[in-house]
């Protein structure tokens, strides 16, 4: 039997307000890998923290009660909060995306009919797409290199390695386990940005050999395939890395080599230099760097080009 529209809304408040926000939450954060379901456990904290809400399900509980129009009034008064204190547009629109990814998730579950309607703020993506550049990466790997303990030489030689030949992502990085090494086959299995299956790369011979040399220091047990160092230098077993630790790696080692240097920005590099060899490619560059959109990939060929420069040099010289 149909339910009228006034029986249906009354169904969803019924459900709210027995306390629906905390099963909703958890559902949403279910079956994600864990850096992302912690991203956006920050952000839905983030929310509650700067609107005035004692907690995350009472947060999301003042979207959900009062229908759009309410909704959209906090969404945009979040926005509004969040540009005056100067965060970033990027951040600013990611944390505006987990808001209105939760809110599909209630209407999937019928707790809502509508959607957070909310713009982005404008931003620039990829505004640095070079990173440190071929020097930077030779000077990182020879600031790895020359490190004291050789324990942490080798895996920071691997980690530059896998971030910079591969072009992986901090959090591809930071998850991969022993198994998805194939040294026989001189593959790595990668679950990518979203992704639930892995996708194969092929090892390059420098690639292979500095994970060769870190597995001499790790051994074969099972488990994550890089571990962090405790205060007193020791080898932590039981404690994955985490993008945070790779995050300081980089800069610690980059501080010392003389340049700036980020997980990222070796990817960056990457890609640039795809380009470069591939005089162009988009596809495959494309396939390489694993990006769902070819756009992105069109903003590192461009900034590569400096295509608004050379066309602006270009009316110079015409006028002269």
């Amino acid at each position: 039997m149909f339910r009228s529209a006034a029986e249906a809304a009354a169904v969803r408040a019924e459900k709210l307000e027995s306390g629906h926000a905390p099963i909703l939450i958890e559902l949403f954060l279910a079956g994600r890998p864990e850096q992302t379901s912690n991203a956006y456990r920050r952000d839905l904290e983030a929310y509650a923290l700067e609107m005035a809400f004692p907690n995350p399900s009472r947060a999301v509980n003042a979207l959900l009660q009062n229908g759009a129009g309410a909704a959209n009034a906090i969404g945009l008064a979040y926005r509004a909060r969040l540009i005056t204190h100067g965060l970033a547009p990027a951040t600013i629109n990611r944390r505006l995306a987990s808001l209105r990814s939760l809110l599909m998730m209630a209407q999937r579950l019928e707790l809502i009919s509508w959607r957070l309607d909310v713009p982005n703020v404008r931003s620039r993506s990829y505004r640095d797409t070079q990173g440190p550049g071929d020097h930077g990466v030779q000077l990182l790997l020879q600031t790895a290199n020359a490190q004291c303990d050789i324990r942490k030489s080798r895996r920071d030689v691997a980690l530059i390695r896998l971030l910079h030949d591969l072009a992986l992502r901090r959090g591809e990085v930071c998850r991969l386990q022993l198994a998805d090494i194939d040294l026989l086959q001189g593959s790595l299995s990668v679950t990518g940005k979203g992704e639930v299956e892995c996708t194969t790369i092929g090892l390059p011979g420098p690639t292979r050999c500095a994970i060769e040399n870190w597995l001499d220091i790790r051994g074969g047990d099972p488990g994550p395939l890089f571990f962090a160092f405790d205060g007193a230098g020791r080898l932590r077993t039981d404690a994955r890395l985490s993008g945070g630790g790779l995050w300081s790696i980089l800069r610690t080692l980059g501080r010392r080599a003389g340049i700036e240097a980020w997980p990222h920005g070796l990817r960056h590099t990457a890609i640039t230099k795809a380009l470069e060899v591939t005089n162009g490619d988009l596809r495959k560059v494309q396939r390489f760097s694993r990006h769902r959109d070819v756009r992105a990939v069109l903003s590192y060929d461009d900034n590569r080009g400096d295509l608004a420069g050379t066309v602006a040099s270009m009316i110079v010289a015409r006028d002269r």
